[in-house]
């Protein structure tokens, strides 16, 4: 005990370092805003929100080097490597990816034959190494962060995400953690991470899935940025879940929390004025999508407030959506006010 003890207090030489002799080093990109490379990104959802298709769909348009949604960059194909614990890969994995259209030369497996992995297994960095891999992905988080530890200790799941954040460094891959959300529905999206908010500390980027309002058509759904160290914050995209995998629809100007809201019961009573925006909002939208710099404008010709156009703008159901450099209001279907 006095050895240990002594060896933690051996005195080290003191050693720093100038800002002006680091070499600043500009962030590349697997996805803006969204995947940096070298990185590690939490993907989360509620179970069947479709975070898994949404990325065998994202792994099939590498796999071919073609751009990812709304970009128009393309790229030479990349290997893919995926483990999950949760689908089997001869009945679910490859069906899926192959439906989306994915070369299945460019992903590859793991072997967990013999040993699980954990994010602290030598065999990914060899893997990634040895195939060039540009992404890895690992679904559940759960199955991966390793056996010994605990999600809920900040100490232990910090080491372990310590060992992938250096491998993401190394080997200048984009590692990409599927993980579930917990149960605290009225709490900030940051904060549905499952487990130690170390884990969300560790994660460059954090993606959300949730369900749209949308009762028309089931399997909408929007991916929403929760946090963003590297970028700005991208747009929320809406998408559907299909059976080949995902259908990218269209950029939306939302946030996270707005997303998430929109699932949420609504409590209160809205005031005289958010209830007659409401229906002046219904009523200019009635016959199709306006720019939203025009709604904007009209809205506030009438004498509504910014904050009582917010408020009614989501009463509306208006939906936002980025065509070009501009941003257009519409209306959910189900929502159009009939003759």
């Amino acid at each position: 005990m006095m050895k240990m003890e002594n060896e933690m207090n051996v005195n080290v030489p003191l050693e720093v370092i100038k800002a002006s002799e680091i070499e600043p080093k500009e962030v590349k990109w697997l996805w803006y805003p969204y995947i940096p490379f070298g990185k590690v990104t939490l993907l989360q959802g509620d179970p069947g929100d479709g975070k898994s298709k949404l990325m065998l769909s994202i792994a099939a348009l590498l796999s071919k080097g073609e751009a990812l949604p709304f970009t128009d960059e393309e790229t030479e194909p990349m290997t893919v490597i995926y483990q999950t614990t949760e689908d089997d890969a001869d009945d679910t994995v490859v069906p899926r990816f192959n439906s989306a259209g994915g070369n299945g030369e460019n992903l590859i497996f793991i072997k967990e034959d013999e040993k699980s992995l954990s994010f602290g297994d030598n065999r990914i960095a060899e893997a990634i190494e040895k195939y060039h891999a540009r992404l890895l992905i690992l679904d559940p988080m759960s199955s991966y962060i390793g056996e010994n530890c605990s999600m809920n200790n900040a100490n232990e799941t910090r080491a372990e995400f310590n060992h992938l954040i250096a491998v993401a460094k190394n080997t200048g891959c984009a590692i990409v953690i599927i993980a579930h959300m917990n149960k605290m529905r009225d709490t900030n999206p940051l904060y549905r991470t499952n487990g130690s908010i170390d884990i969300a500390g560790a994660a460059r980027s954090i993606l959300a899935i949730t369900r749209t309002p949308n009762k028309e058509v089931p399997a909408e759904r929007y991916m929403v940025q929760v946090k963003s160290n590297l970028a700005p914050t991208g747009s929320a995209i809406l998408f559907e879940v299909a059976e080949k995998g995902v259908d990218f629809i269209s950029e939306m100007e939302m946030t996270a929390e707005e997303a998430f809201q929109s699932l949420a019961p609504k409590m209160g009573r809205p005031s005289d004025k958010e209830i007659k925006a409401t229906d002046f909002i219904l009523e200019m939208l009635k016959d199709g999508e306006m720019l939203s710099s025009d709604c904007e404008e009209r809205l506030e010709a009438a004498g509504f407030k910014k904050s009582t156009i917010k408020k009614a703008k989501k009463k509306a159901g208006v939906i936002s959506r980025k065509r070009g450099f501009l941003w257009y209001w519409s209306l959910p279907m189900g929502d159009i006010p009939r003759e």
